[in-house]
């Protein structure tokens, strides 16, 4: 999803790295555009890297320069979540080396998570692993109806230690849990009613369109008094301490280097069923 927004005129450019860039719209909007669509925008170290620092240098832009952020992603699937070339490459790295990536993403959802103005998040295709955790630190999430969700790290034998923070935040443990714990895929509908999501486009109405209807919406309130809100919600609601955070890339980190995640992302590769998998008998 790249198309104009009605009404969102395209300013010029703020940022382009290798993976994303950020467009300036009309109205103090800015638009951060996932680019990596050959590889269904997941991500990697370098849109890890390139994503906290323009999420930073966003974030310190004035409130009338900077009224609302758009989160987007270019091509037919907002995010795939973490490349699982790269995934398979950090469990062959040493504990230190896994422990610098696993704090430099998990400070990247953090930083999404606590920026200042509002956030409002776009998805057509999937929002997978990562990129389900993306939406969940966002303030609004508007998505396709046909759109698929799923937080599959568990499938892999990975921890979604990083995200579930956020995930449960947005959710709540009730709703939360089943989808960590099982990593099932769910449609749009089902995201829409545990939370996730509070659009999804109707029949005949682009995703764009109901983007530019929920900006006209959220430009009425003040830039100054949007942010106090949002600050204010962070209080009513905390997001992880520094810790917290640490703790989860510890997490992380120690998983990735274990024997399951191994296998689970060697029988991804393989497209094979995990070896933690029941087959079922065939039927006669």
């Amino acid at each position: 999803m790249t198309a104009s927004i009605p009404g969102f005129s395209y300013q010029g450019l703020l940022f382009r790295g290798e993976r994303l860039r950020v467009e300036q719209l009309e109205h103090g909007v800015a638009r951060l555009v996932l680019a990596r669509p050959e590889r269904h925008n997941a991500f990697d170290t370098t849109m890890i890297a390139e994503l906290s620092s323009a999420l930073f240098d966003l974030s310190v832009l004035d409130p009338q320069a900077l009224r609302v952020l758009l989160l987007v992603g270019e091509g037919s699937i907002f995010c795939a979540g973490a490349d699982l070339g790269y995934m398979q490459a950090q469990a062959a790295h040493t504990p230190e080396e896994n422990l610098a990536d696993a704090r430099q993403l998990g400070a990247m959802f953090h930083r999404l998570a606590a920026f200042p103005a509002p956030v409002i998040c776009a998805v057509q295709g999937a929002a997978l692993g990562g990129g389900f955790g993306l939406a969940a630190c966002a303030d609004l999430v508007l998505a396709e109806a046909s759109a698929r969700f799923a937080i599959s790290e568990v499938r892999l034998g990975l921890v979604p230690a990083l995200i579930s923070p956020y995930v449960v935040r947005k959710l709540g443990l009730g709703r939360a849990a089943p989808l960590l714990l099982s990593g099932r895929r769910f449609d749009g509908e089902e995201a829409m009613a545990c939370g996730l999501v509070q659009h999804l486009t109707q029949p005949g109405e682009s995703l764009e369109t109901a983007l530019a209807a929920q900006l006209l919406e959220w430009l009425q309130a003040g830039p100054e008094a949007a942010r106090r809100t949002k600050a204010q919600l962070m209080r009513d609601m905390p997001l992880p301490d520094a810790q917290r955070v640490e703790a989860n890339a510890r997490a992380i980190a120690e998983v990735r280097g274990g024997g399951e995640a191994h296998a689970g992302l060697q029988a991804f590769f393989d497209k094979s069923l995990a070896p933690w998998v029941r087959k079922t008998p065939n039927k006669t």
